[in-house]
């Protein structure tokens, strides 16, 4: 799935490339095929190095530099730039470890690409990490955790106040064929953009059966793909590119849409401000994953351990702009727990109505077994019918 992010840092510096109808997020075991890969049992000495594929901005010499004097291992970069050039890069043997949205997570544990966690050698991994960010179905399966949990994001509903007179309540605005935007709505270009249709579709049509958007039979992607092509009749445009879709709301082209709540704070316009609607979101959720083949796996470990504190994790998702994963950064001081506020870091009844990017297989993510749900692949072919 296409996933672009970028630290917003960066974001501001070069202009690069870089959201359930009231229903609990998906989270609990998931139980499904996936290769019998071993997990590590105990910790050895340090490799000397460590090739990580991350987002931009989850990776900085400010907290690089002192995991390497106390490790010595000395940190290799490779920024990407979506989901699936980190599944193409960590199926090449040459990385170590990922910072995988759940989009990316599920097809490497599906693929044998990484390997389940020993989480009594990461003892950061505490208390202190938000409980919606454990046992997400993306990383636990069959019983084993493969990811820990760095920092998650909600796709909410932006919109031009000064048009919108208000926040929109529901995201028929940018779905149905009546919109009063029509031609002034932005979609993320992505297949699993698929899945907001169906989040859409689980409030307003029940009858079709979606319980999870990521689960889709044949007669429900097809219901989706339907709705997402009505969609593409009052499209003013389909957005990958952060700094272009702020780029449009700030000149008018666009009125509503679908946002990261940390875009609007780099448009400088007042009157740009987001919303959770009544069916609820998609969302990212970012996890940290150690390759099977990994000749570093002790300094894997060490840097997952090392990053799951509260001020090192905090660190990167403030450097991003996301909610962290170890809620004790809040309490740190007035700063953090502001940033913790504004991106719902404690709110847990927030991240309820939020599903998080889940790779779609054929195996039912949501538990049945009578029929055989559409597969990524099905997606990426679905959302090409879309776009025409």
């Amino acid at each position: 799935m296409k996933r672009s992010k970028l630290a917003l840092p960066v974001l501001l510096a070069a202009s690069a490339l870089v959201l359930s109808g009231c229903a609990t997020a998906p989270s609990g075991e998931l139980t499904i095929t996936v290769p019998d890969v071993p997990m590590k049992t105990e910790l050895g000495a340090f490799e000397g190095e460590l090739n990580i594929v991350n987002w931009s901005g989850f990776v900085d010499p400010k907290w690089v530099d002192p995991f390497t004097a106390e490790t010595g291992c000395v940190v290799n970069s490779r920024v990407a730039g979506t989901s699936d050039e980190m599944v193409t890069l960590m199926r090449t043997g040459e990385y170590d470890i990922v910072s995988a949205s759940g989009d990316a997570a599920l097809r490497l544990i599906v693929g044998g690409d990484v390997a389940p966690l020993n989480m009594e050698l990461i003892p950061n991994f505490s208390d202190e990490i938000a409980e919606g960010m454990k046992g997400q179905i993306y990383d636990v399966v069959n019983g084993k955790p493969y990811g820990v949990p760095i920092g998650r994001g909600a796709n909410l509903l932006q919109y031009n106040e000064d048009v919108t007179g208000g926040a929109p309540e529901s995201w028929d605005v940018v779905w149905e064929a009546d919109s009063p935007y029509a031609g002034k709505i932005t979609a993320y270009d992505a297949p699993i953009y698929i899945a907001d249709a169906a989040v859409y579709l689980m409030y307003h049509n029940p009858e079709l059966g979606i319980t999870n958007p990521y689960a889709l039979d044949e007669a429900q992607l097809a219901a989706a793909v339907e709705l997402l092509k009505q969609q593409n009749g009052i499209i003013g445009e389909y957005w990958s590119d952060p700094v272009a879709q702020i780029t449009s709301f700030v000149g008018g082209n666009t009125v509503v849409g679908t946002s990261w709540e940390i875009l609007k704070k780099f448009a400088a316009s007042e009157n740009l401000k987001t919303t959770l609607p009544i069916e609820g979101s998609t969302g990212w959720y970012d996890t940290w994953l150690v390759s099977t083949t990994s000749p570093n796996s002790n300094c894997a470990y060490a840097w997952i351990d090392y990053t799951s504190q509260a001020s090192v994790n905090g660190a990167i998702a403030m450097n991003f702009g996301m909610a962290p994963a170890n809620i004790a950064f809040c309490a740190t001081d007035a700063e953090t727990q502001a940033h913790c506020d504004e991106f719902a870091a404690e709110d847990e009844a927030f991240w309820d109505k939020v599903w998080p990017w889940t790779t779609p297989i054929e195996e039912c993510v949501d538990g049945r077994t009578e029929v055989m749900c559409t597969s990524f692949q099905d997606w990426t072919n679905a959302w090409v019918t879309v776009k025409g």
